[in-house]
């Protein structure tokens, strides 16, 4: 949590010193460093500690006063790639460094640990924080970041307009850093020192190196900035940023807000008058497993920018460097859409990605409503197709949908009960078989009840149901029960059910009860008795919805 007035006895406290300046220290910070019993900070090897340095005026200030702080120096036993006990040797500084700590906490000293920068962005602090914030109370005061700093250096914007800022660890593997920088409209690249060679390569082939410069000890005396294509690695020390900054400038920044300002008019155009490149892609994940995911979907999300997706699904989609995902709730599908088309307007490549297929009770309508506005209206939008869960769930027990069939949505968060009602009624009345999504949830148990009585007007108690929870996960279930044995308790919102017609039959098979809907009517007659034995089968398969489990549009 952040930190209250006053300096609380056996609070820990991580103070954000700005970048190096001693006039950009927060006076919040600086109230907690002249109060606090205990000021640590961290050094290398050498043992000098450059945030020491850096509050070295308050520490005198409250010296002088008689007030002396209670000073922890916590020296790393190694600098970063020192030898093949690295991580082993840093685990034991950290532990004995929050046992130093603790034992002053324990005795209601107020300890406050100094940290370069932000005390939340790659620092030190961080480690400290996770293993002491449980014990006692912990409070972070936030300081200028590195990366805002060295944008002031250099007097250019860091991002502006619909730019994507993206902050890398020069120390992270090759291959993510060049998707980053390739995804990515400016950057900051942190901990330069010693991985300058890398990071220009890296930025050579992400086509930006050209507009990199180096910002060495950002706001502190001796600091200096340069192309990071013209310097030399051995000058660039262990504080050094490598900035890749905002692209347009003066008329060309105009540009961009004209295409803001005009998209309402239909002239979706950049700095040159070019058509903006972005567009949404609106992708069915299929219903459960990976492998209903098909090639055409898969391409579609590995080619993309951007994710967007309720968290659930999402979550199904591998990570992949330099994609950003955005998740949100289930119950925004307005707002998520609208997401996406601001995203692609400032020319991602956006994927939206719903459960079984995009265009069933789930993402697809979502966001053609939302771009059916001028805001919107030029972005180009594609449908990618995936299987629906109508289709998993029947082809487990056979084809109840062999014939004509509806699907219908039980859910009345979008639209009212007396128009559910209405539409199953006419689609028992024209006695066709359907899927039946959305059924229940924890709250919403009476539309399963109602479901059953009113089928039970239109349909024989022998009709065959379908209850299927899970399909394509470890847990699925499937069971083949009728009309009159349909048990709404053992419904939820992971399930799908499938209501048969009169020409529906169940039978068992020699790996468990089959069921079909007869493709002809009257003097044809029906194969099959339609009798039922057996409980129903189980296989290893999961039931996503087509947004059909969350989603319901209609």
């Amino acid at each position: 949590m952040t930190a209250a007035t006053g300096v609380q006895p056996g609070h820990l406290y991580g103070v954000g010193l700005g970048p190096g300046d001693p006039g950009l220290i927060t006076r919040r910070g600086a109230e907690i460093i002249l109060g606090a019993d205990v000021v640590a900070f961290h050094a290398g090897t050498h043992g000098r500690s450059t945030a020491r340095r850096i509050a070295s005026d308050l520490l005198t200030e409250r010296a002088d006063a008689g007030r002396p702080a209670i000073e922890e120096l916590l020296v790393y036993p190694v600098t970063v790639g020192g030898g093949d006990d690295y991580a082993e040797r840093m685990a034991g500084f950290y532990a004995e460094a929050t046992a130093r700590l603790a034992d002053h906490l324990r005795a209601g000293r107020s300890v406050a640990v100094l940290s370069l920068g932000d005390p939340m962005l790659y620092s030190s602090y961080q480690h400290l924080h996770r293993a002491l914030d449980g014990d006692f109370p912990a409070h972070v005061v936030p300081g200028v970041p590195s990366v805002t700093a060295a944008a002031a250096e250099l007097e250019h914007p860091l991002a502006e307009a619909t730019d994507i800022l993206t902050i890398l660890p020069a120390t992270a593997d090759r291959g993510r850093l060049v998707a980053a920088a390739q995804a990515a409209d400016c950057l900051v690249v942190m901990k330069l020192g010693g991985h300058v060679d890398e990071v220009r390569s890296v930025l050579h082939e992400a086509g930006k190196l050209d507009r990199a410069h180096v910002v060495v000890r950002a706001t502190m005396d001796g600091g200096w900035t340069a192309p990071l294509a013209d310097v030399d690695a051995a000058d660039v020390p262990y504080f050094a940023v490598a900035v890749v900054g905002a692209e347009l400038e003066g008329a060309a920044a105009h540009a961009v807000a004209g295409v803001t300002a005009s998209a309402s008019e239909g002239a979706m155009t950049g700095a040159s008058g070019d058509p903006a490149t972005g567009e949404v892609v609106v992708v069915g994940l299929g219903p459960g497993p990976e492998k209903w995911l098909t090639p055409e979907a898969a391409g579609e999300i590995a080619a993309a920018t951007d994710i967007v997706g309720y968290s659930t699904y999402v979550n199904r989609v591998p990570e992949r460097p330099g994609q950003r995902r955005h998740l949100s709730d289930n119950r925004v599908e307005a707002e998520r859409a609208a997401m996406a088309l601001d995203l692609a307007r400032g020319g991602g490549r956006v994927a939206v990605v719903s459960s079984g297929d995009p265009g069933v009770f789930a993402m697809a309508a979502a966001v053609l409503e939302t771009a059916d506005d001028d805001e919107w209206r030029d972005v180009p939008v594609r449908i990618v197709p995936g299987m629906t869960a109508a289709q998993a769930v029947a082809s487990r027990v056979g084809a109840p949908l062999g014939h004509d069939f509806a699907m219908i949505s039980l859910s009345d968060r979008l639209k009212p009960w007396d128009v559910v009602e209405k539409r199953l009624r006419a689609v028992l009345g024209a006695d066709m078989a359907f899927a039946v999504y959305n059924p229940a949830s924890k709250t919403r148990r009476a539309q399963v009840v109602a479901l059953r009585d009113i089928v039970a007007e239109h349909r024989g108690p022998d009709t065959p149901v379908i209850v299927a929870r899970a399909v394509g996960a470890p847990e699925e279930k499937v069971t083949v029960t009728t009309v009159a044995d349909l048990d709404p308790e053992v419904v939820d919102m992971r399930t799908m059910l499938i209501v048969g017609a009169s020409s529906t039959r169940a039978y068992d098979g020699v790996d468990g009860p089959r069921v079909f809907t007869a493709r002809h009517y009257g003097g044809g007659g029906f194969a099959g008795t339609g009798a039922l034995g057996g409980d129903g089968l189980s296989g290893d398969g999961a039931l996503g919805g087509d947004g059909a489990l969350v989603g319901d549009r209609a």
